[in-house]
């Protein structure tokens, strides 16, 4: 075989070995578990900044949510890597199809048009959606919004209710929800929903801003996994099922919500 000739071959050889290094079925741990994506690392896509689930402090990510992962993580024998990344892609499931991630993990409700495109660990937070207004505003509804502006999140469950409830209101969209809380809090907007875990944290550190109203949607918060990938999302709910049991859920809520 000439040199010329050799060089598709190595070529494929070397595609076939990135492909396994990328998309490795090997099991996580000691042999045995899920597959992940890259063995010994529970890759977890989120989209930041989402206080207090997920949010940048000192250069690392943290809250909520992150360390209910790694009680996964450490579980799997392995190390949860963050990968922050729109939550377009999350919401569509387009991340596990170009295997991006293992889990989601974004403070994401359980949805039946979310449920087509990956499947849901069990329940692990209830939520509802409320309206963010500045301290001194005389907004209490959203029927009280009309002619005004009214802030919301690209592909959430806020930007559905609004859509669908907020009659003779300005609608403005934000790509995440930093935006979103700077918009109501600089008076861009006179109004901003999203879920009020979130809303109710922000005005703890912003006092010149309130939340107005919650709505009774009855949102549940669930992880995200591959469709299919039911060896990992039977794992996830074992290790929230021995949390909540252990106590280990209590102390993480109380360290993130008071």
């Amino acid at each position: 075989m000439t040199a010329r000739s050799a060089l598709p071959l190595l070529a494929a050889v070397a595609a076939t070995a990135l492909l396994a290094g990328c998309t490795s079925t090997a099991p996580a741990g000691e042999g045995r578990g899920p597959e992940l994506v890259r063995p010994g690392t529970l890759l977890t896509c989120t989209h930041l900044p989402y206080a207090p689930f997920q949010v940048t402090r000192y250069g690392k990510v943290v809250g909520f949510d992150v360390d209910l992962v790694d009680l996964v993580a450490k579980d799997l024998g392995a190390t949860q890597q963050i990968i922050n990344t729109p939550f377009e892609g999350i919401e569509t499931g387009q991340d596990f199809a170009i295997r991006k991630c293992d889990l989601a993990a974004a403070g994401m409700t359980i949805t039946p048009a979310r449920k087509k495109v990956m499947d849901f660990s069990d329940p692990y937070f209830d939520a509802t959606q409320a309206l963010l207004v500045k301290r001194g505003s005389p907004l209490k509804r959203i029927e009280d919004l009309r002619g005004r502006k009214l802030g919301y999140q690209k592909a959430t469950t806020g930007a559905v209710y609004a859509k669908a409830h907020a009659q003779g209101v300005e609608l403005v969209e934000f790509e995440d929800v930093g935006l979103l809380l700077t918009a109501v809090k600089s008076g861009q907007v006179a109004a901003g929903i999203n879920d009020n875990g979130v809303l109710l944290d922000y005005v703890k550190h912003n006092q010149d801003t309130r939340v107005a109203t919650e709505f009774d949607t009855g949102e549940r918060y669930g992880f995200g996994v591959r469709k299919g990938n039911d060896a990992l999302r039977q794992r996830i709910n074992a290790v929230l099922a021995r949390a909540k049991k252990d106590g280990s859920y209590d102390r993480i809520h109380r360290k993130w919500f008071g």
